[in-house]
């Protein structure tokens, strides 16, 4: 018999089930009772009941470095009534697999690498694993399934609180039974600014969210960066193996986060290489996916595209050379999604108006209003909201300003300077005196730029 190694044994399976070990699945067959070989890292074993679309469960397991002792062996089982891996607890049947564990080995364990054959093939789809998890973490995963590694477990339907309502077909009543909720980051994209943030920081807060990136991870990742890395991996891996929409869903939110942050790519740029390098790996896998939810067609991968465009114009916009690097790391990236997905990403190539074809051959004109925020166009336009006076109250603004921004500029203006020149002759000042048509154009100067100063408020105050 061959060398005892790492190995993890899978009991009770269902015919012609569904396994799988990071980027290697199969139909089990009756002989089938678990893998080994595994080299050392962390591994993602997944099961469903059925090799269609069946809710799928997936445990990680850490197999450490060879060393003098015996090596790691790891036992699960299904349980048929909850269809989910379970960890053998019975200390009977745990003695009798490990008595049987010659003839099992050689019988009923399929090593992680196939053949000789194939080994390089194998080799390869191990270092691809490597380096799509590289930045995972045993402390990643007991944040995010808060529990410890003797429980690290999901399935298809575990999710974020801020997901329950929005997985297709559940709601969040169906996820609270044994369902493990998804502590992931709490990636908030509306407020992306400090607490008590008002006016131009808001605004350039919600425009460059770096500062957000920074709050998050000293808040959540001990200062550590890898961790979102690691969360962006994290959730790839397990919309690939789990097809789990709230993971697809955060992965999407830390994207959005970090390729709309500006000033945190001079003084980071490691960190935007690292993602860069990691979203074009993953790019390579999301074909795999096989219900569809990464559609990287030039059609379904509008998301990301806009994504990076806008990240692109960001990176041209700023001075100095610190991110030139990002900058060809960008290229690089974008030229592969041209040049293997067939993606139109340059700027400008996105038509506006164009033709649709209907079922019945009429053809309408039709406005593209996909990339209205980045012109700020459409709905995404700036607009001048009328407040109440409520509302300029809260905002600390007074009565004469609100009745500027009303229209009501020069009259009220006039009686501002004719009482404070009441006032100031009570006080035994005098006034010089002046022509209507002198008054006049000191009235308007004096309204212009204060209607000028009004307008930069206004703005600050809509932000």
């Amino acid at each position: 018999m061959d060398a005892i190694t790492p190995a993890i044994l899978l009991l009770n399976l269902p015919p012609s089930a569904l396994g799988g070990m990071d980027l290697l699945s199969f139909t089990t067959t009756p002989k089938f009772q678990g893998i080994k070989n595994i080299p050392p890292g962390l591994h993602f074993v997944f099961v469903g009941s059925t090799s269609t679309l069946s809710v799928r469960h997936g445990v990680w397991i850490k197999v450490n470095a060879p060393s003098s002792g015996p090596p790691d062996f790891f036992i699960r089982k299904w349980d048929t009534n909850s269809e989910e891996l379970l960890p053998e607890t019975d200390t009977t049947t745990l003695l009798q697999q490990r008595a049987n564990l010659g003839r099992i080995w050689r019988d009923n364990l399929t090593p992680y690498r196939q053949s000789a054959s194939q080994d390089s093939v194998a080799t390869e789809e191990t270092n691809r694993w490597a380096q799509l998890t590289d930045c995972i973490s045993e402390s990643l995963l007991a944040r995010v399934l808060d529990t410890d590694a003797e429980d690290w477990t999901l399935t298809s339907s575990s999710s974020a609180k801020q997901d329950f309502n929005d997985i297709p077909g559940l709601s969040a009543s169906d996820l609270t039974g044994n369902e493990r909720e998804l502590r992931v980051l709490p990636v908030d994209l509306k407020q992306t600014w400090r607490e008590g943030a008002t006016g131009r920081e808001r605004t350039e807060a919600a425009q460059d969210r770096s500062w957000a990136l920074a709050d998050l991870t000293a808040r959540f990742c001990n200062n550590d960066m890898n961790q979102i890395i690691g969360e962006l991996q994290f959730c790839f891996v397990m919309v690939l193996t789990l097809n789990n929409y709230s993971c697809l869903e955060q992965w999407r939110r830390i994207l959005d986060l970090i390729l709309t942050c500006v000033n945190a790519v001079t003084t980071q740029p490691s960190f935007f290489l690292r993602t860069l390098a990691t979203i074009k790996l993953q790019l390579q896998h999301g074909q795999d996916v096989e219900t569809g939810l990464f559609d990287l067609s030039d059609d379904g991968a509008t998301f990301l595209k806009s994504l990076l465009l806008r990240f692109k114009k960001s990176l041209e916009r700023l001075p100095g050379d610190a991110h030139a690097d990002v900058i060809d790391e960008l290229d690089d990236l974008l030229a592969y999604t041209q040049e293997t997905l067939g993606w139109q990403i340059q700027q400008g190539s996105f038509a506006r108006t164009g033709m649709l074809s209907l079922e019945d051959g009429e053809e309408v004109e039709m406005d593209n209003t996909t990339f209205d925020e980045d012109d700020e166009a459409g709905e995404y336009a700036p607009t001048i909201v009328e407040l109440s006076a409520e509302q300029m109250k809260l905002l600390g603004i007074d009565e004469s300003v609100q009745q500027v921004m009303n229209g009501n500029k020069t009259p009220n203006l006039r009686d501002r300077l004719q009482k404070d020149q009441a006032d100031a002759g009570r006080d035994g000042y005098q006034y010089e005196v002046q022509s209507d048509e002198e008054s006049e154009k000191e009235v308007q100067a004096f309204d212009d730029d204060e209607e000028e100063e009004l307008d930069l408020e206004d703005m600050d105050a809509r932000y």
